[in-house]
């Protein structure tokens, strides 16, 4: 079969190949899914550098989250899900024609979700979910998110509008805001406007925002705090800056603010069964209802890797790129 290699952790640009290699069999409780789609992840892209969470055995095919059909199964499972259209997040190797998932935990989609949006219906929307859920705000409560216009940021936009949560979103390209507006989400600020933010204190008035989450990093964490009411929360889950994070005294001693990370592997590693069940079938009805934005910034096969990735990385694309066979 044909997938997408790294033989050498590096730039996913120069160390990922399309290459032939052998399709996988499945052993006891799993599955062997033939892909139609795979989104390439930030978190994918830091795996393949070498700098995530999880450090893979190389040679390594990459991708994490994939909406396909059963093709076979393994010991123990039900040779009924054959040919059920399927989406699996957290599994490894999912940039082939064909990879294995545990049965226990696909996820069968309705056929009111199309592929484009099934193909990345758990990986970002679930750790958005679950960011939302970690802060503990109720409904009516303000929350500034940071690169508002990344997957994670539209869609913690739509699920806290779901549940009546405010949130103030902050971009860092000016034409990001008319994008954004465009697609329906409000109070979208630049902070490449020296002014943003006092434009962001009329917005909260004087009591503050509840949260802010931020994966940015660098001089804006500190600007976030600042914004903050009593007793408010700043959660971090990402740096891309890659610059360490800034914090001023003042505003931490004075409004009493806690700062924690986030990490979503951890949670959901961690999260109880039942608890996962409650948030995907929040997720899958919202998917139906057409509430959540998940369109694709575009398609490409497994032999454009090269040019998938660099499409990934360019600023201002739409939605997800995927892979295909």
């Amino acid at each position: 079969m044909k997938a997408a290699i790294h033989h050498s952790f590096g730039d996913p640009v120069q160390v990922l190949n399309a290459e032939t290699t052998a399709t996988p069999q499945p052993g006891a409780g799993q599955v062997r899914v033939r892909m139609m789609l795979s989104p390439i992840h930030n978190h994918d892209l830091w795996t393949v550098r070498g700098n995530y969470g999880y450090k893979p055995e190389l040679p390594a095919i990459g991708g994490s989250e994939a909406l396909g059909v059963v093709e076979a199964v393994g010991e123990g499972v039900d040779d009924a899900l054959v040919g059920t259209r399927v989406v699996q997040a957290g599994v490894r190797g999912a940039w082939a024609e064909s990879f294995l998932a545990d049965a226990a935990t696909l996820l069968t989609l309705p056929d009111a979700i199309g592929d484009e949006a099934g193909a990345q219906l758990i990986a970002m929307p679930f750790s958005a979910l679950s960011l939302l859920e970690f802060l503990n705000v109720s409904e009516g409560d303000w929350v500034i998110q940071t690169a508002a216009n990344g997957a994670v940021g539209r869609l913690f936009h739509d699920l806290a509008r779901s549940r009546g949560v405010r949130t103030l979103n902050l971009v860092r390209r000016d034409e990001a805001v008319a994008e954004l507006e465009a697609q329906g989400m409000e109070h979208v600020i630049s902070t490449a406007n020296s002014d943003w933010q006092d434009r962001a204190r009329a917005v909260l008035g004087k009591d503050g925002a509840r949260a802010a989450i931020d994966s940015v990093g660098g001089p804006i964490v500190a600007d976030l705090a600042d914004l903050l009411g009593l007793n408010g929360e700043l959660v971090v889950f990402g740096t891309a800056t890659g610059e360490p994070l800034q914090l001023r005294a003042s505003a931490m001693i004075t409004n009493h603010l806690t700062v924690r990370g986030f990490w979503g592997s951890r949670i959901i590693a961690d999260m109880p069964a039942a608890e996962k069940t409650r948030l995907i079938t929040e997720l899958v009805t919202l998917a139906v209802q057409g509430a959540l934005y998940l369109p694709a910034g575009g398609i490409y096969p497994l032999d454009q890797i090269q040019e998938a990735v660099n499409a990934s990385l360019t600023p201002g694309r739409q939605g997800k790129i995927l892979l295909r066979p």
